[in-house]
């Protein structure tokens, strides 16, 4: 049987206002993280509005099978995405409101990870990292397109625009990734603001440390703050464990 050690922290850096927002549900197996836009205080109203969604959604919920876990990710957006426009009916100078979105439900022995925007999700297996998640981004799609070199994405111009957000697009479409759950894997969601800063070799070297999952989420982004920190830095920990 696998236990889990769950933990989140977020930080507003140098920013005035935190448009990041997360949840970390250990009874339901959940982990969600959200990155806002749209400008303040629209960001943070749509990044609230979708891990409120996945309170209510999963608010109940034991452990799930997957089948049963699938249905009820495609319940948030659809859920988060139906707010968000009643919210921006209501408040007409919040049009173009949005977020990114990062949900991840452990099921049984698997798990599921919804994703939509440019904030990731990385599992660290057997001291190597792996970024499960693809960026919607401009700059992502030109790297793909052989356009410019990965070197390139992290300082172009254009690195801030997303081609997919939930609440920007008429039906919320999100990629779905799925896939084993060993002992042993620890799982990273993050919002942008720790990787413009830290690269996927000093993610690596903090996540394979010997320390508490209190203790890397802290040093993450206080490590992010030391580089910088001119973003709002949010990142959520799954340590995967055995029973016995």
């Amino acid at each position: 049987m696998l236990t889990y050690r769950l933990f989140g922290a977020s930080d507003v850096g140098r920013r005035s206002n935190n448009e990041d927002a997360f949840l970390v549900d250990p009874e339901s197996g959940v982990l969600a993280l959200a990155d806002g836009m749209g400008g303040p205080p629209a960001g943070e109203v749509a990044s609230a509005i979708f891990v409120q969604a996945v309170a209510e959604v999963f608010g109940t919920a034991s452990p799930l099978p997957a089948d049963a876990a699938r249905a009820l990710l495609q319940d948030v957006f659809r859920l988060a995405h139906r707010r968000m426009m009643e919210h921006v009916a209501r408040y007409p100078d919040h049009e173009g409101m949005g977020c990114t979105a990062e949900l991840l439900v452990l099921a049984g022995d698997g798990y599921l990870l919804a994703h939509l925007g440019d904030s990731r999700a990385y599992l660290l297996r057997e001291g190597e990292l792996r970024q499960l998640t693809r960026d919607h981004s401009l700059v992502q799609q030109m790297v793909e397109q052989g356009l410019i070199s990965p070197a390139e994405m992290q300082h172009h111009a254009m690195k801030s625009v997303l081609i997919r957000t939930l609440g920007a697009e008429l039906e919320p479409s999100f990629d779905l990734i799925r896939g084993r759950v060993f002992s042993g894997d620890l799982f990273l969601l993050c919002s942008d603001g720790l990787t413009e800063l830290l690269d996927d070799g000093a993610l690596q070297e903090i996540l394979s440390a010997r320390l508490t999952v209190h203790e890397k989420v802290q040093l993450l982004i206080a490590s992010a703050k030391t580089a910088g920190g001119s973003d709002n830095v949010t990142a959520v920990l799954c340590q995967v464990d055995s029973a016995g």
